[in-house]
């Protein structure tokens, strides 16, 4: 990035400052801060162990430095501007949640379809948080990162002097590491036709118990209980009559209801009998147990794509990590670091709501082909010199395929 290049993104981004609402974090005074300047590029020397004593104290700084990455400390210090990290005193730290496209598996190259993904794994990670841990709304915080994902912040006082270790684990639990399912059933003796095993049905012989699934209305049990809904429903679906499991079979969504059903054929005192008088599920099995150890075996790395949420364990287990300031600006992208309520996330689309800057033309040079989804339109760049909105600019720029205004000896783009 040639200097004036440099000037041209710190003016953008100083315009910015001037008026920005920044997403300043509770206890400022106990908060680290750290900087990267465009000045430093393309080094990237992060400037830290910053702190200050009030409000405009920050927003004065970023006006007047107007610096390309600002981020603050998870962790409350007692001396956060200490140069040594062993002689900040260590208070607490928020348990925070890093999704970013670069940690997920097959994750697509497509900027957009990139977004739609890790949105779709932050979706999942919002279920564990306000089902299985039962945060309050009030005690999260959701953060558009600016760049390829999502931030969550846990600000209740129960997490904030939990150790690394046991951030850890809690990693383990959403992402299902080590999941064991033998714990979801619970063999009881089975009554009725089946007696205690000596009797058969339809040639099959030797029941001697029925399968219950535990736990089903909660946590990985629901998890377990919609994946076998949906399972059972496609077996039955793809094998057997338009009539089988029309209990199953009505319901469009899969929902409690569904599940209860589903437990209610499977758990009832005849439910082995319905299933084989409506069509047998010929798997070579017995009963309930064995068919869900049989899929679950076959298909765990799907059933873990579906319901587990893929975070960045360093991040979480980090008790001192720095993370991205919401309401400043990513050096990366000229995109927001956009604070969100939870009921946005699923409308929110950051290659329109997270673009801050506006349509004035700008000239740049532009040193390979790029295309890019912004504010509803393909923007497809070719090499050389061309104007486009400013926005556009910023964000080519920043992306480093860009240098502003025009170059002698480059030709004009097509």
């Amino acid at each position: 990035m040639d200097s004036r290049t440099t000037r041209y993104l710190k003016s953008c981004f100083q315009k910015y400052y001037k008026t920005a609402e920044i997403g300043l974090p509770d206890h400022l005074p106990n908060r680290e801060w750290a900087f990267i300047f465009y000045d430093d590029m393309p080094e990237k020397m992060m400037h830290r162990h910053k702190s200050f004593g009030s409000p405009g104290e920050a927003l004065d700084y970023l006006y007047g430095m107007a610096p390309a990455h600002v981020y603050n400390s998870t962790a409350y210090y007692e001396y956060p501007d200490a140069r040594k990290m062993n002689e900040k005193n260590w208070l607490g730290a928020e348990l925070i949640f890093d999704l970013d496209a670069d940690h997920l598996p097959n994750a697509p190259r497509n900027y957009a379809d990139m977004l739609e993904l890790v949105k779709k794994e932050t979706l999942k990670l919002m279920d564990f948080l306000l089902d299985d841990f039962g945060f309050s709304e009030q005690e999260i915080e959701l953060v558009f990162s600016g760049g390829r994902g999502y931030h969550f912040h846990i600000t209740s006082p129960k997490v904030l002097t939990l150790g690394s270790s046991e951030r850890r684990e809690i990693v383990n639990y959403v992402s299902g590491k080590d999941i064991d399912f033998k714990y979801f059933f619970r063999e009881v003796a089975m009554d009725g036709d089946f007696g205690t095993g000596s009797k058969s049905f339809k040639g099959i012989k030797n029941l001697p118990v029925k399968c219950t699934l535990v736990g089903y209305d909660s946590g990985w049990g629901k998890r377990v209980a919609l994946y076998l809904t949906d399972y059972m429903k496609a077996e039955c679906g793809k094998k057997y009559k338009k009539d089988m499991f029309p209990e199953l079979r009505k319901h469009e969504k899969v929902g409690d209801t569904t599940i209860k059903k589903l437990i209610n054929i499977t758990n009832s005192e005849n439910g082995l009998k319905d299933i084989l008088e409506r069509g047998r599920l010929d798997f070579g099995v017995r009963n309930f147990k064995e068919i869900a150890a049989y899929f679950m075996q076959e298909s765990m790395e799907n059933f873990l794509n579906r319901f587990g949420a893929s975070v960045d364990e360093p991040v979480t287990a980090d008790i001192k990590r720095l993370i991205r300031v919401p309401g400043s600006l990513h050096g990366g992208s000229g995109m927001l670091v956009k604070k969100l309520a939870l009921s946005e996330l699923e409308e929110f689309n950051p290659l329109n709501d997270a673009v801050v800057f506006g349509e004035r033309p700008v000239k740049i040079t532009v040193s390979k082909p790029f295309s890019v989804q912004l504010k509803g339109k393909d923007l497809r760049i070719e090499e050389g010199i061309q104007e486009v909105p400013e926005y556009a600019a910023v964000y080519l720029i920043c992306r480093g395929v860009a240098e502003y205004g025009y170059r002698r000896n480059q030709p004009d783009a097509v």
